[in-house]
């Protein structure tokens, strides 16, 4: 933990040096003694401290200098830290200005020059100070910090990106908590500036792409080679599995993925029945698990980073990524998943990212505290959400078009649905409209058996309907299904398309998609069972098929 900081400041460096000696002699193994002769350059520590998240406990400053009045020095350094202690160095003739800064700044005590001997004089006088401090002392959170409004897509992107990548981070709303707006106050903030995103160092960036933070953080964008053995697109269970092994077997590995480790699997609050794991664990854990893992046998991982299209040359495979460069591989895993489907009703789209989530049942469950939330789905995915978002919710509705969940959901998630008592299952029943100004504030809901619609205040609603596949980006060069999933196997040969597509004498391998060198693993695959276990099979599959790809090639 941070040290909380004692302050000096005085003109006079004979002076500045005395008190910081007695100070640090006295205070130094639990505070970080600073001290400057410029009250201008203080101030600029203070904000620059107040952008790292450390505290000051207590600021003592001469009261006669040249750039400014220690009073004056002390008034604008309570923008930052309101809590501080105050302590003014006077010399006798300055007693009257000292007595009424006790008003005009709230001065704690003010001491005269010289403090001789400072057992008797100083220390006394500070400890008492700093022990009244320390009963009302908090500590403040270490980390990446995000300042700006509750229902903002932006700010809702930033911290699904935070969470999805495994960065801890405080959320800081600027409508109602005091350092929010002592922050923007002192790094002089507009509307336009939100999200802000500030860092340990003490460096701050305004209303940023989610690019920015990630080089930020030190998160990889540019590729490092120009030729890969297999990249793998999607960092979701099949594409870690894959890049794992690809790694462990030697491959030069390259792993994209546009937004964070773990896909949709990565967002699941629990996972119960996933192999060797009998008390269940997160999405977010196991994709922490599984790039560790990856990262640990050697592959590169690129993040937030899309792949735009992709092209075949000779025997080679160029993708263009987001960043608008390039990257050659002589074979390619596409296992970017699913994306959940869009509803269109009325009020949706406008409030999309400010109440109206699409997963994001982990990230934004704690704003609804208290409220009542709808969950828009039967499947396994919305039954997870739905027991997480019960923790913190008033009442959870689950609604579905059809009778029960029986058909669509893991029996052992409706059994926990059904013990636990905020949560409700809504059948036959849809919702219609999400109305609100700047969030989400109230739904109508329909029942479809008698078409009675009834309107209902709503905190957010967290949408886990069907599932889309990924795989707009690659264009015509692939044979999909009629729902746009990739065909790979015999399907290729059994395709309409297939004799027009493959040209090669030998029969694609089992998960090798129309075009040769090109595998599909999860659940981007037609046919594939939609399963985290699945997922992680062909996975790890796929670079079995890639070896011997590249032993033939």
């Amino acid at each position: 933990m941070k040290k909380p900081i004692i302050l000096a400041v005085d003109d006079d460096a004979q002076v500045l040096s005395a008190i910081r000696s007695d100070l640090r002699s006295r205070y130094r193994n639990d505070y970080r003694i600073m001290a400057t002769t410029s009250a201008k350059e203080a101030l600029e520590a203070i904000t620059s401290l107040k952008n790292k998240g450390d505290e000051v406990a207590l600021l003592l400053s001469d009261q006669r200098m040249p750039e400014m009045l220690g009073v004056d020095f002390l008034e604008q350094a309570l923008a930052s830290f309101p809590q501080a202690k105050r302590v003014l160095l006077t010399a006798y003739s300055d007693t009257d200005a000292a007595i009424k800064a006790i008003n005009d700044v709230q001065l704690d005590y003010y001491l005269l020059k010289p403090w001789n001997p400072p057992e008797e004089k100083l220390f006394p006088i500070i400890d008492d100070v700093l022990q009244d401090w320390l009963a009302h002392y908090s500590p403040p959170f270490s980390g990446l910090r995000i300042v700006g409004y509750q229902f903002s897509p932006n700010t809702h992107y930033i911290k699904d990106f935070l969470a999805g990548n495994m960065f801890p981070y405080q959320f800081l709303n600027i409508e109602n908590e005091d350092v929010a707006q002592e922050l923007a106050q002192s790094n002089h903030l507009q509307d336009k500036d939100f999200p802000t995103v500030f860092f340990e160092d003490g460096s701050l960036l305004k209303n940023p792409a989610l690019t920015a933070i990630a080089e930020k953080l030190g998160l990889n964008v540019k590729a490092r080679e120009d030729l890969y053995d297999v990249v793998i697109i999607g960092a979701g269970p099949a594409g870690l599995a894959a890049a794992v092994y690809g790694g462990s077997e030697g491959l030069n590995t390259l792993l994209i993925d546009r937004k964070a480790p773990g896909g949709q699997a990565g967002t699941s609050s629990r996972i119960e029945n996933y192999l060797g794991f009998p008390k269940g664990l997160s999405g977010s854990d196991l994709a922490r698990r599984a790039i560790t893992q990856a990262t640990r046998f050697g592959i590169e991982f690129l993040s937030p980073v899309e792949v735009k299209a992709i092209k075949i040359q000779d025997s080679y495979k160029t993708l263009t990524l987001s960043n608008d460069s390039e990257v050659k591989s002589k074979t390619v895993v596409i296992a970017t998943g699913v994306d959940y489907r869009k509803l269109s009703n009325k009020g949706m789209e406008q409030l999309t990212g400010a109440g109206v989530y699409y997963g994001a049942a982990t990230t934004e469950a704690y704003t609804c505290k208290d409220g009542e939330v709808y969950v828009i789905g039967g499947g396994n995915s919305a039954g997870q959400g739905a027991m997480y978002l019960s923790k913190y919710a008033k009442k959870v509705h689950i609604i579905i078009r059809r009778d029960s969940l029986v058909s669509t959901m893991s029996s052992y998630l409706i059994d926990q649905i059904n013990n636990t008592a905020n949560i409700e299952v809504v059948t036959h029943s849809e919702i219609m409209e999400a109305k609100g100004n700047s969030h989400l504030e109230t739904v109508v809901l329909r029942n479809k058996q008698n078409n009675e619609e009834q309107e209902m205040e709503a905190r957010a609603i967290f949408i886990f309907i069907g599932a889309k596949p990924y795989t707009e980006w690659t264009g015509d060069l692939f044979l999909k299904d009629d729902k746009g999933f990739l065909v790979t196997g015999r399907e290729v040969l059994d395709h309409q398309n297939g004799s027009l597509k493959w040209k090669k004498n030998q029969e694609p391998y089992l998960l090798e998609t129309s075009v040769p060198g090109v595998f599909a693993a999860g659940d981007v695959r037609s046919g594939a069972m939609n399963r985290v276990a699945s997922a992680v099979g062909e996975g790890s599959m796929s670079i079995s098929l890639v070896h011997k790809y590249l032993s033939e090639n």
